[in-house]
């Protein structure tokens, strides 16, 4: 009974590890893509700062490059937390544009229930880092295993 029992939670760890990965390369993937579209059409982006920020110009280069570096840094352990708490950071901070894209529906080419929808996903996306990322979550505290 006892070699069933670890046998099935070794299991399950094994695929919540994998889950983890998975979800880590999709994030990472998103996040380098997203934060490259910074510097490729920023001009979009400094429309969705609401016009009460400073400098959306510079605003939008560092969290473009925010998101590259905290994508990649989600790919090494050693980087992992640090890159985890700063993506968590930046989505954050990035609410007031989502608040104001939803506000303000006439200024942006997207349906008015897509820009309100988004606002939620934003604690979807901050779970997702969270989960992938940050130490203390089951996977650290339970496994021994060193992977990428």
């Amino acid at each position: 009974m006892g070699i069933t029992y670890q046998f099935g939670k070794n299991a399950l760890e094994s695929g919540v590890e994998l889950l983890r990965t998975v979800l880590r390369w999709l994030a990472t993937t998103f996040l380098v893509v997203a934060g490259v579209a910074h510097f490729l059409r920023p001009e979009w982006y400094v429309e969705i700062i609401p016009p009460y920020f400073p400098a959306p110009q510079a605003l939008v280069m560092i969290s473009g490059v925010a998101e590259i570096a905290g994508g990649i840094g989600l790919c090494f352990r050693p980087l992992r937390a640090a890159a985890g708490w700063g993506l968590i950071a930046l989505l954050i901070a990035v609410s007031p544009a989502n608040l104001y894209m939803a506000q303000h529906p006439e200024r942006f080419h997207f349906a008015e229930w897509i820009l309100w929808a988004r606002l939620p996903l934003q604690a979807v996306f901050i779970v997702w880092i969270w989960f992938v990322a940050i130490p203390g979550s089951p996977r650290h505290q339970n496994s021994s295993r060193t992977t990428l």
